[in-house]
């Protein structure tokens, strides 16, 4: 039966990214969190339902949505915490949505959170030995560098791209998003960079540079969700959700079936989406992308396994401006995780909050051009043993 404009996105909060010192756990969920009731012109006792997505932050947030309930004083409704790697923030919308879609409350809340520099993310030794002991059986020695480096490797193989030449369509892809992180407010990295600062920096993991990885940032971001049918009582330019579609995978990629130049979950994912919101030409129907970026190879191949770009020949659009802010079909017009860093539990619901703003003709000085429907694309784990949440927003009830 699906989700299609089942329900509604009428209030949307966004903190600003970045090292946040100035600001505790709790102050970034307020923060969020005050933006989106604000949006929706409602009070916090109107909300019914909640659900809050934080992944490895449970030094300040346990294994339950309790810091949701306490910080914000929300009075004994039901609150739920949702962690699913690196698409947590989708989760905690879905969990939203599909809530109200099934008449279990009219109005929801979603909210995603993460303090990663105040806990050393990515710095502290004992940080892997909390990954379960089945993560030191598959993952024993892996990184996310490494693991999409690879992928960039095996992509330039397979499609005979010169390496030095796939450095370059990489870069191109940075020295995008850095221009629109750098005319938004609440990016974390606001500095323009050309593709010689991209190729001149650092090797994180060949051939990823340092401008080919997103940072580690705090941030937060909420959505206040309601029934369709009632939308348009809160404001007038409500966001409908056509499609909501996760798709995990069997394991088969991981041990001896990936080509290592593609992510078969983003592929199944996004061809149920399709067929949920009716799109049969993404590339002419679509007019926003937010894709998961966490690295520039990453987003190269999602414009692929979206259906957007043929196999092997998403390098001319980079290089024609296809997905410039300027271009036919804006990607990252935020800035994406390239700009923003990667709050996890955050993220997903950044994603949602930029397209909100586009499809609502607010998101300022970079605005595009007619927008029309809008997709995110939150990636979590590793190409090739992953989990793939999209979402496809529009403005029309259908």
């Amino acid at each position: 039966m699906g989700i299609k404009d089942k329900v509604a996105i009428i209030g949307m909060g966004c903190t600003k990214f970045g090292e946040r010192w100035d600001a505790s756990y709790e102050d970034l969920i307020v923060e969020a969190f005050t933006e989106a009731i604000d949006d929706a012109g409602i009070e916090k006792k109107d909300i019914e339902m909640a659900w809050l997505g934080t992944c490895f932050d449970e030094v300040f947030s346990g294994k339950s949505a309790l810091p949701l309930s306490t910080v914000l004083k929300l009075p004994f409704i039901p609150a739920t915490r949702v962690e699913n790697f690196c698409a947590t923030g989708s989760e905690a919308l879905r969990g939203a949505c599909y809530a109200v879609a099934a008449g279990a409350c009219d109005i929801a809340l979603a909210l995603g959170v993460e303090k990663l520099k105040d806990v050393g993310y990515g710095g502290l030794p004992e940080f892997g030995a909390g990954m379960g002991s089945k993560n030191r059986v598959i993952f024993p020695n892996i990184t996310a560098p490494g693991a999409f480096a690879m992928m960039a490797v095996k992509y330039f193989d397979k499609y005979g791209i010169d390496p030095e030449k796939g450095k370059e369509i990489l870069a191109k892809i940075s020295v995008k998003s850095h221009h629109n992180g750098a005319i938004n407010p609440k990016a974390h990295l606001r500095r323009e960079i050309t593709v010689e600062d991209a190729l001149k920096s650092p090797i994180i993991a060949w051939p990823l540079g340092l401008y080919d990885c997103c940072g580690v940032s705090d941030g937060a971001a909420a959505a206040v969700i309601v029934r369709a049918d009632i939308a348009r009582e809160f404001r007038e330019d409500p966001v409908y959700i056509k499609s909501m579609q996760i798709a995990t995978t069997p394991g088969e990629e991981l041990l001896y079936r990936w080509d290592g130049a593609h992510v078969e979950t983003t592929v199944k994912a996004v061809q149920r989406a399709y067929k949920e919101a009716g799109i049969e030409n993404p590339r002419k129907e679509l007019g926003i992308l937010e894709v998961h970026d966490c690295f520039s190879i990453t987003e190269l191949v999602t414009y692929e396994d979206l259906g957007v770009s043929p196999r092997g020949r998403a390098r001319e659009d980079v290089e024609a401006g296809f997905f410039n802010l300027d271009g036919e079909l804006p990607c990252q017009p935020d800035g994406g995780l390239k700009c923003f860093g990667h709050p996890i539990g955050a993220s997903g619901l950044r994603m949602a909050y930029e397209v909100y703003k586009q499809l609502q003709g607010k998101a300022g000085n970079r605005q595009i051009r007619d927008p029309r429907l809008g997709l995110t694309h939150n990636l979590g784990g590793f190409p090739a043993m992953s989990v793939v949440s999209i979402c496809i927003f529009g403005m029309e009830r259908g």
